[in-house]
C-alpha cells in the first residue's frame, strides 16, 4: 500500500497532479481543495488512496490525513465510488464537508453534482456518528495571480471536462459565472460550476 507520494511537481490541474518521484511520474487524481493548497508550489507531499480495479489502478492524493479520512468514509458509502467522492471534496472544503453533515444539511449536499435525495440522505446516516466536527478551521481565501479571463475560462473548463461533464454546458456555466464574478479565482470559478451544472 502506498501511504504517501512525496517529490517535484511535474504537472498540474485542477483534477489531475503528477508527480515526479525519483525519475517516475505518478498521475494522482486530485480535488479541487488539494489543488489550491498545491498551485505554485515545485514539490509536494500528498497522502494516496490505491484504488485497484480490474482494469485500472487509480491514485487519489490529498494534501493532509483529514481529506483523505474523509474521502475513505465516503467511499465506504453504497452508491458512492472515488470520482463522486473527489466531486464533494472538490464542491466544499473537509470542515465544510463535516459541517455539513453533522447538521444533517441534505439540500446543501444535494447541490454537488451527481448526488440526488436518497444519496445525500444515505451520507449523513451512515457518516454522522463517524464525523467529529472539531473547531472549523476558516478557509483562508488563497489569491492568485491575476489573469486574463481566456486562462481560467479554458482551465476552468479543462478540468469540468475532466470530471466527467459536457464541454458546451460547462463553457456555459463558467462564462456565465466569470461574467457575474470577473475577480474569482480558477478554484472558485470550478467550485461554483460544480453546484450549477
Amino acid at each position: 500500500m502506498i501511504e504517501y507520494i512525496k517529490g517535484n511537481l511535474a504537472e498540474l490541474t485542477p483534477a489531475m497532479a503528477v508527480v515526479d518521484c525519483n525519475g517516475v511520474g505518478y498521475g494522482i487524481n486530485i480535488s479541487l481543495n488539494t489543488y489550491s493548497a498545491i498551485q505554485g508550489k515545485s514539490s509536494c507531499k500528498l497522502y494516496i488512496h490505491e484504488a485497484i480495479r480490474e482494469d485500472a489502478h487509480i491514485l487519489f492524493g490529498f494534501v493532509d490525513k483529514q481529506e483523505r479520512e474523509l474521502f475513505l468514509l465516503l467511499i465506504s458509502v453504497s452508491g458512492i465510488g472515488g470520482n463522486t467522492a473527489r466531486m464533494i471534496l472538490s464542491a466544499m472544503s473537509p470542515s465544510e464537508l463535516c459541517n455539513v453533515i453533522s447538521s444533517e444539511n441534505v439540500n446543501m449536499l444535494k447541490t454537488v453534482k451527481g448526488i440526488g435525495l436518497k444519496t445525500a440522505q444515505r451520507v449523513i446516516v451512515e457518516l454522522k456518528d463517524k464525523i467529529k466536527t472539531g473547531s472549523a478551521s476558516a478557509d483562508i481565501g488563497l489569491g492568485m495571480i491575476p489573469a486574463q479571463h481566456n486562462a481560467i475560462q479554458e482551465e476552468a473548463v479543462a478540468a469540468l471536462n475532466m470530471l466527467g461533464f459536457a464541454p458546451a454546458p460547462s463553457q456555459k456555466v463558467v462564462v456565465g459565472i466569470l461574467k457575474e464574478f470577473p475577480e474569482m479565482t480558477v478554484e472558485n470559478v470550478i467550485k461554483l460550476a460544480l453546484k450549477r451544472l
